[in-house]
């Protein structure tokens, strides 16, 4: 099995094959991502469409400084804008089938919960960050080069953002014990 620097190079160098393999390889984590990003579920396939076209468009423009994950996201995000509607779509089509259906539910409907309140309380560029950092788990390097941002100014709103859904969390538990 090929690395994925070796699938890039050999991307790069015109192999349709090497380039299917990292479209499997990003399909999913890019799909979810564009999903917080995107009014309906086809819009975010179509901005996934879009990403692997401009992607297979310009290999040859990646930067091996750079992981490619941080390259193909920032792809995504310029797409995903170009469709921007505030609406959030569901994440329920994505479950993993092989787990306990009732678990799955409940962990699915407490992250949904998390990142429809994340989505509703933060500007696009933080809760961008915050996707980044905590669902695509990407280092604030990456993330600052995904966002064009500095990584003062990943962290500080990596912070703030946190903060924002503490705040919440904490004002969400206050009124459940007034009413409990």
């Amino acid at each position: 099995m090929r690395t994925e620097r070796q699938r890039v190079s050999a991307a790069q160098a015109g192999s349709a094959d090497a380039f299917g393999e990292l479209v499997r390889d990003y399909r999913h984590g890019l799909l979810r991502f564009l999903l917080t990003r995107c009014a309906s579920y086809a819009d975010a396939e179509d901005a996934l469409q879009d990403t692997m076209m401009s992607a297979f468009r310009y290999i040859r423009s990646y930067d091996e400084r750079w992981r490619f994950s941080t390259w193909l996201y920032r792809i995504a995000i310029r797409n995903a804008a170009k469709l921007r509607v505030p609406e959030v779509v569901e994440l329920g089509d994505l479950r993993d089938e092989e787990s306990d259906p009732l678990l799955q539910c409940i962990a699915d409907s407490d992250a949904e919960n998390l990142w429809i309140n994340a989505r509703r309380l933060l500007n696009d560029e933080v809760f961008a960050a915050m996707w980044l950092r905590y669902a695509e788990d990407m280092s604030v390097k990456d993330i600052s080069r995904a966002l064009d941002r500095s990584p003062s100014w990943t962290k500080v709103n990596l912070l703030r953002g946190r903060k924002a859904l503490d705040v919440e969390l904490n004002n969400a538990v206050n009124q459940g014990k007034a009413y409990g």
